[in-house]
């Protein structure tokens, strides 16, 4: 029996066929799109666990199909890319994306992120009282985040560094320490990857993120949550 569904998107047939195959073996329901338009009315409609999506795509790419499902899903989102600029990728996670698999790559290592992904992000929530930090409100049972009484959008692999960062207020972890934490293993690029994540968290949460009150920068270390922000 299928325990999750997978919507993979990417106008190479045969590679598509093939992740079919790999995800089908390993229990997982499978959605085909080899096109862009239409993608997100499907995500609405058939609500798939997690969206894999090719960057390169006729009419409309990768990074609008993020953008336009991250403006009321959070469904988790792994990247395919043959690109090699590292911006485009940067690009990606900044729109929503949660992780992302670079052009070569092995059928086996893209069902192994998205299972890594799917771990962490429906993993059972363990109740506890929410987290109050100044106008913030972190609850880690519902997974929401609050401003000021008003929902913040953000993304589970977002939520998961916050979570990470909120409950050990002022401890520093380093950027491996993070991706190691939330991603569950270190790959290459990682360190930018973070700091990604972080600039998206800041454009969100900070009424200045050039000067956050929250997510604080300690240089040469990594990053620290302030939870006596005022």
């Amino acid at each position: 029996m299928a325990y999750n569904t997978v919507l993979i998107v990417d106008d190479d047939i045969k590679l598509t066929k093939l992740l079919q195959t790999y995800f089908e073996k390993d229990g997982f329901a499978v959605l085909l799109a080899h096109e862009g338009a239409g993608v997100a009315g499907l995500v609405k409609e058939r609500k798939p666990d997690i969206l894999v999506l090719d960057l390169m795509l006729p009419g409309m790419d990768g990074l609008e199909i993020c953008r336009r499902v991250r403006k009321d899903n959070d469904v988790p989102i792994l990247m395919l890319t043959a690109r090699d600029e590292e911006t485009d990728r940067l690009i990606g996670l900044e729109m929503g994306a949660d992780d992302y698999v670079t052009k070569p790559f092995s059928p086996k290592e893209v069902v192994a992120r998205v299972k890594a992904i799917l771990r962490r992000t429906q993993k059972n929530a363990v109740q506890s009282e929410p987290i109050q930090a100044g106008d913030l409100t972190i609850d880690l049972e519902r997974h929401l985040v609050r401003k000021q009484g008003v929902i913040i959008d953000v993304t589970p692999t977002e939520f998961k560094i916050l979570e990470l960062l909120a409950t050990n207020v002022n401890r520093v972890f380093s950027r491996l320490q993070i991706v190691e934490r939330v991603q569950g293993y270190a790959f290459e690029g990682y360190e930018r990857t973070i700091d990604a994540h972080m600039k998206n968290l800041r454009r969100k949460m900070e009424d200045n993120p050039k000067e956050p009150r929250y997510i604080q920068t300690v240089y040469g270390v990594g990053y620290r949550f302030a939870g006596e922000a005022e």
